[in-house]
């Protein structure tokens, strides 16, 4: 079942965005080499529950932890540890947050220290194919025209969309209907409607892009070894456009 939020229900959730956005903006501070991704995990908790809100993915389905990091191959759901990140890596931390029964959902791969050019340029493809998927998340539209543009985009750039995990429909419950695949064919799937809100969330690999599960059942990574990156932003289908609330502001 596809569940339509109100505009109340929308702004709540903007507000869970608003405090999802501060956090990525103080993680992106701490990133450094030398930092542990355990760090970040330890910072997230604490500062999530100085604000009022809660890690809504602590204890979903067994999960244990406030982010999800992921690191260099890793496509999602890498667990925080402590081993030490390097100059070079890529990390991308992904998390959910619950203010007041009010969710928002984003991802996003920071570089430490100085990234090879090619790690670079994957976080700007990736980056700007979700973009391109945002910008099909209008009413009337079919949730195949926002999987076509990514991956279009994508694969004209030579790299390859992550097929096993896709967005999904989010409030009141993490994971809702519809499924959001960040490929596909235009003019199919579900129609997008007024009061509808999705994530959108492509996970892009330099190599190919299938995918191997870690023994934790839990991580994917690249089947391949490549690098994998993944950008994710929560977005309202409102009369007037897509509405991205968990917008960082300018440099997003």
């Amino acid at each position: 079942m596809i569940t339509l939020k109100s505009r109340r229900e929308i702004d709540e959730m903007k507000r869970a965005g608003e405090i999802l956005v501060a956090t990525h903006k103080e993680i992106k501070k701490l990133i450094k080499p030398g930092i542990t991704s355990w760090d970040i995990e330890v910072f997230t908790d604490e500062f999530l529950r100085k604000q009022g809100a809660t890690p809504e993915q602590k204890g979903f389905e067994g999960y244990e932890f406030a982010t999800c990091a992921s690191i260099n191959d890793e496509i999602c759901h890498g667990f925080p540890r402590k081993k030490v990140l390097n100059e070079g890596d890529i990390i991308t931390v992904d998390m959910v947050v619950n203010y007041h029964g009010a969710l928002a959902d984003s991802a996003w791969t920071y570089g430490v220290g100085q990234v090879s050019p090619e790690a670079e340029r994957l976080m700007e493809v990736t980056r700007k194919s979700m973009y391109l998927g945002i910008e099909q998340a209008q009413v009337g539209n079919r949730i195949g025209d926002i999987g076509h543009a990514i991956q279009t985009y994508v694969e004209a750039e030579k790299l390859a969309v992550v097929r096993e995990f896709i967005g999904h429909g989010i409030g009141p419950t993490l994971h809702e209907k519809p499924e959001v695949p960040h490929f596909g064919a235009a003019g199919k799937g579900p129609r997008l409607k007024e009061g509808m809100v999705i994530t959108i969330e492509p996970m892009v690999n330099i190599g190919g892009w299938k995918a191997k599960m870690d023994d934790n059942g839990w991580t994917a990574r690249t089947a391949d070894g490549s690098l994998s990156a993944q950008y994710e932003h929560t977005i309202a289908i409102t009369k007037d456009g897509p509405e991205i609330l968990t917008y960082q502001g300018e440099n997003d």
